[in-house]
């Protein structure tokens, strides 16, 4: 601790002497007040510290004020110098007295000798009191010591107590939230008991249907095992009925196919196409009692003119003649049965045969319009229908579409997309299996109706057509549609294979030159070596010429063996097309008494 210094004799002689003409009898008074401000005061208790510099009052602070004191000419008075000449009252001294001026100079250095004393006394005065205030002052900062340790102790409980409040208050805070939970948990358990106590009367209710239900259960059991055996009696009788379904489907299919068998295998139907103004022309004649006869009427006048002229009549039977009002539901009525063989098993195939615009592609395709749509879409749609019920009883077909052209015996495919430039060629070969194929032909897998009927719409669009003078649009070529159908039974471990064959496009006509009479040579060549097969099957000769020709070699599959063949003959009304109607009918005849001897006598 430092203490403050104490003034030297020679500093207040300095002093004394630097300050000769002032009185110093106020500032020793000024000195004791500034001694007064330097006691330490009071310590006050608080946060912070007091500062050391204020504790501490240096003797500089006090010389200071005794100078400033000593400095203000108000407060001290000036000593009066007495000189030999008087100037305003005072006598001013001669500048000759140096006697009176060395007098005087002595009475000053007197006075001054007393002021040094004075001030001596003074300064001595002051150590002391400097002294016991450096006492004081060292008893102070002991006692300041101790209370900063006192507040350093008050400000570490003050923290503990300020922590203390922290917790007192998060305790307060937590008793509260208890008690707001304490009253909502008893209000909850009130409810709770309430609760329990119809919880335990619905308990007992509870209890009293439990044993009734337990009762009913024991009911049901019983009725359950009842219930158990009656389906497993159940499950043995709908097992028995699918075998007895099963088999009444295989009964069902050898007695359609007896039944087809007895009809013949291969079947003749005749078509008379209507007049463009409606009716049936004089020189067909249909009998309204007989639907299986058709006679041609001729009239011949007489060369010699004596006698009237003679009327000839050709008179034709075949298997179904329908007239020029027959609808197509009608038609396809008697075909629809074919069409049912086709799925199940046996090999099916619809030819259409006539003259240039005597209906054959209104009889196979119609129209869009339902009621005048014709075979093939009839005969597609059944099939679908059929396979679907069919599939309830656990068979699985699948069906590839596909549509050739033979066109002056040659091979086109009328599914094909690519460019023309870029059509590949196709031949006729045997598999492995002996089943028929086209090389590069497109084959189409089909779901449903509505693909085949696109295919069908393709194929049209690609058809070769030539300009004649009966139809603008006559198809000039055969034109081949095969489904290819497969079935499956798992369940019964039976597989069928079969293929639907539609042929539009036959025809006979004469009347042609150029490249027109060599695709008919090639048609009508198609005709006769299809009759020379036909005969070949009905007689059982050892060798069938099929590869005779494209179409017979790609149809030998439907034409021989369990396969079912229908002819259909189109006819034209007109009476100029006499000459090629009598053809048709002769060509069909023909065919018809090959497959049928005993009816030869039919054709007149």
């Amino acid at each position: 601790m430092s203490r403050l210094p104490v003034m030297s004799s020679k500093r207040v002689l300095a002093c004394s002497s630097a300050e000769n003409a002032q009185d110093l009898a106020p500032a020793q008074k000024r000195l004791r007040k500034d001694a007064d401000l330097v006691k330490p005061a009071a310590t006050v208790i608080g946060t912070k510290r007091p500062a050391l510099a204020a504790t501490r009052a240096p003797l500089c602070v006090i010389k200071q004020s005794v100078a400033s004191a000593a400095a203000k000419g108000g407060n001290m008075k000036q000593p009066v110098v007495s000189t030999g000449t008087k100037t305003g009252g005072t006598q001013k001294r001669n500048p000759w007295d140096l006697k009176g001026k060395v007098s005087d100079m002595e009475d000053k250095v007197r006075n001054y000798q007393m002021k040094v004393k004075t001030l001596n006394q003074e300064n001595e005065v002051l150590q002391d009191s400097v002294s016991q205030s450096q006492r004081k002052m060292v008893q102070v900062e002991k006692e300041l010591q101790i209370q900063r340790s006192q507040i350093g102790e008050y400000e570490r409980k003050l923290q503990v107590l300020a922590g203390v409040q922290d917790e007192l208050e998060k305790v307060l805070s937590d008793k509260n939230f208890l008690q707001k939970e304490l009253t909502n948990l008893e209000g909850k358990y009130k409810v709770m008991e309430t609760l329990r106590d119809s919880q335990e009367t619905e308990l007992q209710t509870l209890k009293m249907k439990l044993s009734v239900q337990e009762s009913t259960l024991a009911r049901v059991q019983a009725n359950l095992r009842d219930s158990e055996e009656e389906v497993r009696s159940l499950k043995e009788t709908v097992a028995q009925q699918k075998d007895e379904i099963y088999a009444g489907e295989m009964e069902r299919r050898r007695l359609h196919n007896t039944i087809q068998e007895l009809k013949g295998n291969i079947r003749v139907f005749c078509r008379v196409r209507p007049l463009v103004g409606g009716g049936l022309p004089k020189h067909i004649q249909l009998a309204t009692s007989d639907n299986k006869a058709i006679t041609l009427a001729k009239t011949e006048e007489s060369h010699t003119g004596k006698t009237a002229d003679t009327q000839k009549n050709y008179n034709f039977s075949f298997d179904r003649v329908f007239g020029p009002r027959t609808s197509q539901q009608e038609v396809f009525e008697e075909i629809s049965l074919l069409v049912q063989s086709a799925l199940d098993g046996y090999n099916v195939c619809c030819f259409a045969y006539g003259q240039t615009g005597s209906g054959k592609t209104y009889t196979m395709e119609g129209d869009e319009f339902d009621e005048t749509r014709g075979v093939i879409p009839r005969a597609v749609q059944q099939i679908f229908k059929a396979a679907g019920k069919l599939g309830e009883q656990g068979w699985e077909f699948t069906f590839t579409a596909s549509f050739v052209e033979i066109y002056n015996e040659t091979l086109r495919d009328l599914l094909y997309t690519g460019k023309s430039s870029k059509r590949p060629e196709h031949e006729i070969r045997k598999t492995a299996s002996n089943e028929v194929t086209i090389t590069n032909l497109t084959y189409e897998r089909v779901i449903n109706e509505d693909q085949v009927l696109g295919l069908i719409a393709l194929a049209n669009q690609n058809r070769s057509t030539a300009q004649t003078a009966q139809n603008d649009r006559s198809s000039r070529s055969h034109s081949v549609f095969q489904l290819d159908i497969e079935g499956v039974n798992a369940g019964r471990d039976v597989k069928c294979k079969s293929t639907l064959c539609l042929v539009d496009g036959w025809q006979r006509d004469d009347r042609h030159q150029g490249d027109r009479f060599k695709e008919m040579t090639a048609i009508n060549g198609s005709l006769s070596n299809l009759g020379i097969v036909i005969a070949a099957l009905a007689n059982k000769e050892s060798y069938v010429p099929y590869r005779n020709s494209k179409l017979t070699y790609l149809l030998q599959g439907c034409l021989g063996g369990n396969s079912k063949t229908l002819m259909f003959v189109n006819i034209a009304p007109e009476p100029d097309s006499f000459g090629e109607t009598l053809n048709s009918l002769r060509f069909a005849s023909k065919v018809s008494a090959v497959l049928f001897p005993v009816f030869t006598g039919r054709v007149h």
